[in-house]
C-alpha cells in the first residue's frame, strides 16, 4: 500500500520536473535569442511594408493622373481603323495567326474554338491554330472533330499535336511557330482554352501594331464570366481587377513595363522572334518573353477597354495550383534574369530599375513575403513578448491604406474588404512557400498543373454542388490547419494575458485558415 502511494506521488513530481525544465529552457532562450530575433524580424517586416506602401501609393497617384488627364492608348498611339483597298483587296490586311493552346480541355474547348473562328477578319487573312497537348484520346478526338467541323464551314483552321508535352504551354507555342504557314503571318494572337474574344477583337487590337512599328504587344483586359459564382471568385476578381486597372495601366501609361498575361494578347511575330521566342525555363513563359522583348527596346500597350471573357478557377484546389505557378515562376525568373536585366544596355537605367525593383522585387517577392510573414507569423507572436512592440503605423495604418488602394479596382466589392484581407492572408501562405521555392529552385519549382476549367459545370444548380464526392484526404490541408491553430493560440494568449488587443484579428484570421484547411472554400462539383 505504501509502495502504491509513493509511486502515485512520484508522477506529479516527475511532471513538475519536466515542466520546470521546459520553463528553464524557455527562460534561457527567451531573452538572449528569441526576443532579439523577433525584434529583427519586426524591423525587416516594417521595411518591407514601407516598400509595398510606397509602391502602392506611387501607382495610386499615377492612375489618378491618368484618369484625370484622360490618357488612353488611343491618345498616345496612332490606331486608326484599317481601311479597304480596292486595288489590292484583302491583301491590305495583315496576316494573323490565332493560337489556342489546350490540354484535356473537355469543358471549354468548344467555347474557345468557336470564339476564335467567330473573329471578324478577312477569312483568307487569318489562320486558327489549335495546339492540342491532350493526353486523353477521347478528348483529342472531340477537339479534332470540332476543328474539322469549322474547317467544313470554310474556316482556315489547323489542328496540331505533338508526341510529348515537353515545355508544357511554352513548348506547344514554340512548336506551333515552326510550321511553314506561320511564315506568312505578321502577328499572332494567343488565347487560352477558356478565353472567348469578341468578334471585333482583331479590328481593335491590330491597328496599334500596324501603325506603330515600335509596339511588340497589345494586351487586352480579362473579363470574368463567373466572378459571382462564389465568395472565392469574388475575392479573385478584386485582386485581378487591381492588377489590370492599376498595375497594367500604370506600366503602359508610363512606358515603363508590364508583363504579358499569357493570353488575350497580340504579338508582332518579328518582335517575338527577336526576343528569342518561347522558352520553358520557368512556369511563367509569358513574363519571360515580355521581359526579353522589353530588353530589346520593344514597347507594349495595354488596352483596358478591350475585354476578353474567361473563367476564374472556382475550386480551391485549382486556385492553389494556379497561385503556386504564378508565385513560383516570377521569383524563379527574377533569380535567372536580374543580372541580365542590370547589364542590359539597350534600355534606360530608369526602366531597368523599374523592372528589377518595382515589377519583380516589390510586387512578386516582397508583397507575398510581408503579407504572410508579418501578419500571420511575426505580428501574432509579439503578443507573447511584451518587450517587442510594433508601431501602430506599421500594424494598422499602412495595411489599411494598402487595402483601400486595392479596393479601387473593384468598387462593387468594397463591402467584402474584410473577407478579402482574410482570404489574401490565407493565400499568402502558399504564395510565400512558392516564392521561396522559386528563389531557391527547390521542390515543385518547375511543376506545371493546368488550371482546371469547369465550363458548363460551373452552372450546375446549387443543390448539385452541395454533394461533392471528395475524399477526406483531399479536403484537409495541414498547412492551413497548423497556421490556424497557431493564430488561435496567439489570440487566446492575447485575450487572456496580452495588452495589444490583436485577438479580434487573430481569431478572425485563424477561422479563415480553418475554413480553408477543412476545404470549405470555393465550389464543389460532383465528379459525375
Amino acid at each position: 500500500m505504501d509502495r502504491v502511494s509513493s509511486a502515485s506521488n512520484a508522477f506529479p513530481a516527475g511532471r513538475d520536473d519536466i515542466t520546470s525544465q521546459f520553463g528553464l529552457i524557455w527562460q534561457v532562450l527567451r531573452e538572449p535569442l528569441i526576443v532579439p530575433v523577433l525584434k529583427v524580424l519586426v524591423v525587416v517586416c516594417l521595411g518591407m511594408s514601407i516598400m509595398l506602401f510606397i509602391e502602392r501609393v506611387y501607382m495610386g497617384i499615377v492612375i489618378v493622373f491618368v484618369k484625370l488627364l484622360g490618357k488612353k492608348p488611343n491618345n498616345s498611339y496612332k490606331c486608326e481603323p484599317l481601311k479597304d483597298d480596292i486595288e489590292v483587296g484583302n491583301s491590305a490586311y495583315p496576316m494573323v495567326l490565332v493560337q489556342i493552346p489546350m490540354y484535356n480541355e473537355k469543358e471549354v474547348y468548344q467555347l474557345s474554338i468557336g470564339a476564335a473562328c467567330g473573329l471578324s477578319w478577312p477569312a483568307d487573312r487569318v489562320i486558327i491554330q489549335v495546339l492540342d497537348d491532350s493526353t486523353d484520346p477521347a478528348i483529342k478526338s472531340l477537339v479534332e472533330l470540332e476543328c474539322q467541323r469549322w474547317a467544313s464551314k470554310g474556316i482556315n483552321i489547323k489542328y496540331e499535336i505533338r508526341d510529348n508535352r515537353k515545355g508544357y504551354k511554352a513548348g506547344a507555342l514554340r512548336e506551333g511557330m515552326k510550321h511553314s504557314y506561320v511564315k506568312l503571318c505578321d502577328y499572332v494572337a494567343i488565347f487560352d482554352a477558356d478565353f472567348q474574344p469578341e468578334p471585333d477583337f482583331l479590328w481593335r487590337s491590330i491597328p496599334f501594331l500596324v501603325h506603330n512599328p515600335e509596339i511588340a504587344l497589345v494586351q487586352a483586359r480579362w473579363k470574368f464570366v463567373n466572378s459571382d459564382e462564389c465568395l472565392m471568385t469574388r475575392m479573385q476578381e478584386m485582386s485581378l481587377d487591381y492588377h489590370f486597372t492599376v498595375e497594367q495601366e500604370v506600366g503602359s501609361a508610363t512606358y515603363a513595363f508590364f508583363g504579358f498575361n499569357g493570353t488575350a494578347g497580340v504579338w508582332r511575330i518579328s518582335a517575338l522572334n527577336e526576343a528569342g521566342g518561347w522558352k520553358d525555363r520557368t512556369t511563367v513563359e509569358d513574363m519571360d518573353l515580355a521581359v526579353r522583348a522589353s530588353l530589346k527596346g520593344w514597347k507594349f500597350v495595354y488596352v483596358g477597354d478591350l475585354k476578353v471573357k474567361n473563367e476564374l478557377p472556382s475550386t480551391f484546389k485549382a486556385y492553389r495550383y494556379q497561385q503556386h505557378r504564378w508565385s513560383c515562376g516570377p521569383a524563379n525568373l527574377f533569380k535567372k534574369m536580374a543580372i541580365e536585366i542590370f547589364k542590359n544596355k539597350k534600355v534606360s537605367l530608369w526602366k531597368k530599375c523599374y523592372v528589377i525593383y518595382s515589377f519583380f522585387f516589390v510586387r512578386k517577392i516582397v508583397a507575398h513575403l510581408v503579407t504572410f510573414l508579418f501578419y500571420c507569423v511575426v505580428l501574432p507572436s509579439t503578443v507573447m513578448f511584451p518587450e517587442v512592440s510594433v508601431p501602430k503605423w506599421g500594424a494598422v495604418y499602412i495595411p489599411s491604406i494598402v487595402t483601400l488602394l486595392n479596393a479601387v479596382g473593384t468598387p462593387r466589392s468594397i463591402h467584402l474588404l474584410i473577407f478579402w484581407i482574410l482570404f489574401e492572408n490565407v493565400m499568402a501562405l502558399h504564395r510565400t512557400k512558392a516564392t521561396l521555392m522559386g528563389l531557391l529552385e527547390i521542390g515543385r519549382v518547375n511543376e506545371w498543373v493546368v488550371t482546371e476549367k469547369l465550363g458548363d459545370k460551373a452552372k450546375l444548380p446549387a443543390k448539385a454542388t452541395r454533394k461533392p464526392r471528395i475524399m477526406i484526404g483531399e479536403r484537409l490541408h495541414l498547412l492551413e490547419l497548423c497556421t490556424g491553430a497557431y493564430l488561435f493560440f496567439c489570440g487566446c494568449y492575447d485575450f487572456g494575458f496580452g495588452k495589444n488587443r490583436y485577438y479580434i484579428f487573430l481569431f478572425l484570421q485563424s477561422f479563415a485558415f480553418f475554413i480553408a484547411g477543412f476545404g470549405y472554400v470555393g465550389t464543389f462539383v460532383p465528379n459525375s
